[in-house]
């Protein structure tokens, strides 16, 4: 017996429901309830200028220099000098100028297989493991968790982000730490600025794939609909934070990898951390790792199970201290 619309609409109605609610039950029955912020043993330790091992300090401590830079590298032997000769000249360019501000870089390892750490380690022993440390981890974790175990071994008041291919003028740093004071007064000191692309889409768009761009859009509508609605671009990896505010976000963070950014600007809108979003000069690098099909499938899960892992309780907002 065929069935009416209005039946048609009710079976249908029913079988949506039916679907999320067993999409729900998915995310949360396997959700990793605590975020991974164990170290192994030989992370816990960097090996300074000298070559000796000395502990790595903890973003629990207070801060001992005005900016820490975090970088996170996978196999980036080629790319990294780049990167490292424009922010440490700038750095120390900035030094001479104001005696008072004080930094460091951190360069994390991120289980590379090429020469990655001896790269980084030249930089180590010419200006210092004061300025320079390189900390290497035992496997790979992915982005998000290359920066998260960088962060946490910070010393700055506050902390950029900042990707190894150098693709984001360095002195745009400027930039985003004056969208930082736009914000204040921060509330619990708490504050988080992005550099942002978006002013670039229209010709990004034009060098794209109708494909590409096809699923750029889809990206960024799931974005918006279910976790980040006031930062139009949520992945660029130039970010600046206080030292409030990387604490609460990057101790409560899940995802480790392509959509890291967005559960941890979600996190902040969630904690109500004010977050500025401001215009950068970047520049597409030769090998730059281009994010395959497949990856777009895992973000566009891992966006859906962001908001539901947080709205049926099987991530909670806790800080919590690593060990």
């Amino acid at each position: 017996m065929a069935l009416s619309l209005s039946e048609a609409v009710a079976l249908l109605a029913a079988l949506a429901v039916f679907l999320l609610l067993l999409i729900c039950m998915i995310a949360y029955v396997t959700a990793v309830k605590m975020p991974n912020l164990h170290r192994h043993e030989e992370e816990k330790f960097f090996v300074n200028a000298e070559g000796r091992k000395e502990a790595v300090p903890s973003i629990h401590d207070p801060p001992t220099k005005e900016l820490s830079v975090v970088v996170p590298s996978y196999n980036e032997e080629d790319r990294l000098p780049l990167m490292m000769d424009e922010a440490l000249d700038y750095l120390e360019k900035r030094q001479k100028r104001d005696p008072s501000f004080t930094y460091e870089v951190i360069v994390v390892n991120d289980g590379s297989k090429d020469q990655t750490e001896k790269v980084a380690m030249k930089y180590c022993e010419k200006y210092g493991s004061d300025k320079v440390r390189v900390l290497s981890l035992v496997k790979n974790r992915g982005k998000g968790g290359a920066v998260r175990m960088g962060v946490l071994s910070s010393r700055g008041k506050k902390i950029l982000m900042a990707d190894a291919d150098g693709a984001t003028k360095f002195a745009d740093i400027e930039k985003v730490e004056e969208g930082l004071k736009n914000l204040q007064p921060w509330p619990n000191q708490m504050a988080i600025s992005c550099g942002s692309r978006a002013h670039l889409e229209k010709d990004s768009i034009a060098k794209r794939s109708y494909f590409r761009t096809l699923l750029m859009h889809g990206f960024h509508f799931l974005v918006w609909f279910l976790c980040v609605k006031e930062i139009r671009d949520t992945q660029c990896g130039f970010k600046l934070l206080t030292r409030e505010a990387a604490l609460r976000t990057f101790s409560t963070l899940h995802i480790e990898r392509w959509a890291f950014d967005v559960e941890l600007l979600y996190i902040a809108q969630r904690l109500r951390i004010p977050i500025a979003e401001v215009a950068v000069n970047w520049t597409e690098i030769e090998g730059s790792k281009l994010v395959p099909f497949w990856s777009w499938l895992q973000m566009g899960r891992d966006l859906l199970f962001i908001r539901l892992r947080y709205m049926t309780g099987a991530w909670q907002l806790e800080t919590r201290k690593y060990d």
